[in-house]
């Protein structure tokens, strides 16, 4: 009797255990699958995104940023919208990452040993490497730091939180006399700028942020590089399982596209043209020069349908801003019209800036909507702006070229390719409209674009400063 009895609990048991188990792991999967369900269903996305030139901020021209573009096009192959919080600082956003109802939180944050067992980390979209960024000064007198060992000393500041503080601590137990402070009140950029206004001697920033932040800063100079190539990735739900295998599928898919090069290319491929000099020039006459044109550059905006900071980038690039500008081609004015163009515009006078201003983006207006409709999004803008730089008669022979070496006629990555060819003597004696200074269409372009991000950075800062009072 008894060795029945404890066969039927044995029994019972086990089928319990195994019914138990069962149900354990169905509300598991169902835990697991919940967040990505969830954001398809409620149709919403909810993102922390830190507020920087490198990630996210809200320009003349709307919402900017690498990241935050990145984060748009994730948010559109779901089919849901974007919801934003934003953080200004890196220890702000993974604290806002713990909150249950955030999905994912962008940050250029750096998979680093101590955060992976922390966070959820998504898959790497992006590259970069710690460098040690110090005052130029240091140069003169002898202390600008060339290593490590040079680092004693100084008043170094870097982040809370951050990658760049665990890079710190890292090497002091490996011997290394660093005197570091760790602040939560600045943000990375906010620390380049107090390098730049001598107040700290030096801080540490990732690559990619340097390079952005190199054209606001004069008195900034890169030191040395402090670590080794890392990646960088999101930070997810804890119970995203399904959210991240479904990002890694789109984010292999966003790179076989081009997509994600094309993103990369429109952030960064500008700095590679990076000219201090002229990039401060261009910062006094934002502030001293275009407010006297900025009601006609906003009144071609809003007639044109063109942004703003690009007409205003597009002027600086052809006159520097100078109304009685002259070339020694004939052209003139704000926008460097030609006598022609200007007559087919209708504009009676180039110098006279309103006419001027209005005429040029007139002219780039029809040039847009001459290009390709295969050619699309920013892409329009780039093709148009080279026409307008050496004809759109080149910029089809560069499409043509382009499309017999077996590139992408439609796409700026591969057209910006071939348009240095047009210049070389085996590739423009075969096509219909000869020699062209495709080179130099391709630097105007760019130059173009980094004064437009310049424009949209102040822009932010001003949009920041005024929701402040």
């Amino acid at each position: 009797m008894k060795k029945s009895t404890i066969a039927f609990f044995a029994i019972y048991f086990f089928i319990f255990g195994w019914i138990s188990h069962t149900l354990y792991q169905g509300v598991q999967k169902e835990t697991k699958t919940k967040t990505l369900k969830k954001i398809k269903e409620g149709g919403i996305l909810n993102v922390v995104l830190l507020n920087s030139s490198s990630t996210y901020y809200i320009g003349s021209d709307g919402s900017k940023g690498f990241e935050y573009d990145l984060l748009d096009a994730y948010s559109k192959h779901l089919g849901v919208k974007l919801n934003i919080t934003t953080a200004n600082t890196t220890k702000e956003a993974l604290e806002l990452s713990k909150n249950p109802d955030i999905h994912i939180t962008s940050a250029a944050l750096s998979k680093t040993k101590e955060r992976e067992k922390n966070f959820n980390f998504g898959p790497s979209y992006f590259e970069a490497q710690e460098q040690v960024v110090c005052h130029k000064k240091m140069l003169l007198n002898g202390k600008f730091p060339n290593n490590v060992d040079d680092l004693t000393g100084l008043k170094i500041v870097v982040g809370e939180g951050t990658s760049y503080s665990e890079t710190i601590e890292l090497l002091k137990t490996e011997g290394f006399d660093i005197n570091a402070t760790y602040t939560s009140e600045y943000s990375t950029e906010e620390l380049i700028a107090k390098v730049d206004s001598n107040e700290i001697d030096c801080t540490i920033v990732d690559s990619n942020i340097y390079v952005l932040n190199q054209r606001y800063f004069q008195n900034i100079a890169l030191a040395f590089d402090i670590s080794s190539r890392t990646q960088q990735a999101w930070v997810l739900a804890q119970d995203a399982k399904e959210l991240k295998e479904d990002m890694y599928s789109w984010l292999n898919s966003f790179n076989q596209s081009k997509e994600m090069s094309q993103l990369k290319d429109r952030y960064y491929s500008y700095v590679l043209f990076f000219n201090y000099n002229d990039t401060a020039m261009f910062n006094e006459k934002a502030k001293t020069v275009l407010p006297k044109y900025e009601k006609y550059f906003q009144e071609a905006s809003t007639k044109y349908e063109i942004p703003f900071s690009l007409l205003a980038s597009l002027s600086y690039q052809e006159s520097h801003w100078n109304e009685n500008a002259r070339s020694d081609t004939g052209v003139r004015g704000l926008m460097m019209l030609t006598q022609d163009t200007a007559e087919h515009l209708g504009v009676r006078d180039r110098v006279d800036p309103k006419q001027s201003i209005l005429g040029g983006a007139k002219h780039l207006n029809q040039i847009m909507k001459t290009v390709s409709n295969e050619v699309v999004g920013e892409d329009r803008l780039k093709f148009a702006l080279v026409a307008y730089n050496i004809g759109e008669a080149h910029v089809l022979d560069a499409q043509k070229l382009a499309q017999q070496m077996g590139l992408n006629q439609n796409s700026w990555a591969d057209l910006k390719k071939v348009l240095p060819l047009l210049s070389q003597k085996k590739y423009h004696t075969t096509l219909k409209h000869g020699y062209a200074r495709g080179s130099e269409a391709v630097k105007y372009v760019e130059a173009i674009y980094s004064y437009m991000d310049i424009l949209q950075k102040n822009s932010s800062e001003k949009l920041l400063s005024k929701a402040a009072q």
